[in-house]
């Protein structure tokens, strides 16, 4: 369960998601989908409820802690990005890497392998103002992405981008965690998204209804 002040926008949602699988949820506006994924990965605690991540539970965690996290295991897309307008486009991919003690040459050869198979080449040098939504959040989607996360919650990452672009970004995505193991969860409104994800959590008034089923889950959440 969480709360913000008297309203409760969670109320018995539960899921969870297994290696290598990728999960949409799915549900109409206000309904608690980007809640649910907040609390997920850490950065909300739910008032009532439980959220692991293999063996660990994690909402116990400090914020620091949880937040230490996210730029290791977890990995986390925005609605709307959420870069450092400061920063070029591959030092901001690669800052989860520098805060974890990575050194600036290495990780930002690493950020920049990631912008051929993202359809970024070339704007390595580019600061968000100087991008178009799409490619912002497709930048994003490399920060999240850079790390080699065991999970990473995606919240509407296809929202700002054409439908063929959705739809390739899915595919690099759904093939990345069938071939590293990485479980992946979207937050989506398009059908054809969803239509694309191993299976369907559908959410409705805090409540979360699973469509499919799968085995040994290693994260997961009550709330």
């Amino acid at each position: 369960m969480h709360r913000f002040g008297a309203t409760t926008v969670l109320r018995g949602a539960d899921m969870a998601v297994h290696r290598g699988e990728v999960v949409a949820v799915t549900g109409p506006s206000g309904s608690g989908k980007s809640t649910l994924l907040h609390c997920l990965a850490g950065i909300l605690q739910p008032d009532e409820g439980e959220v692991w991540l293999g063996a660990e539970r994690i909402d116990r965690w400090s914020e620091a802690r949880r937040t230490a996290l996210r730029g290791s295991r977890i990995g986390f897309v925005f609605q709307f990005g959420q870069l450092l307008p400061e920063l070029p486009a591959v030092e901001n991919v690669a800052l989860p890497l520098m805060l974890g003690g990575v050194r600036r040459a290495a990780a930002v050869e690493q950020a920049a392998s990631w912008f051929g198979p993202l359809g970024l080449a070339g704007l390595e040098g580019r600061r968000p103002g100087q991008l178009s939504g799409g490619q912002e959040q497709r930048v994003a989607i490399a920060r999240a992405l850079v790390s080699a996360p065991e999970v990473v919650f995606a919240d509407e990452p296809t929202g700002a981008l054409d439908s063929e672009t959705g739809q390739r970004l899915m595919e690099l995505l759904a093939g990345l965690a069938a071939r590293t193991g990485t479980g992946l969860v979207v937050v989506t409104h398009d059908a054809e998204v969803a239509a694309r994800c191993d299976r369907t959590v559908t959410i409705r008034d805090g409540r979360t209804a699973p469509v499919g089923v799968a085995a040994a889950p290693f994260a997961g959440a009550e709330a």
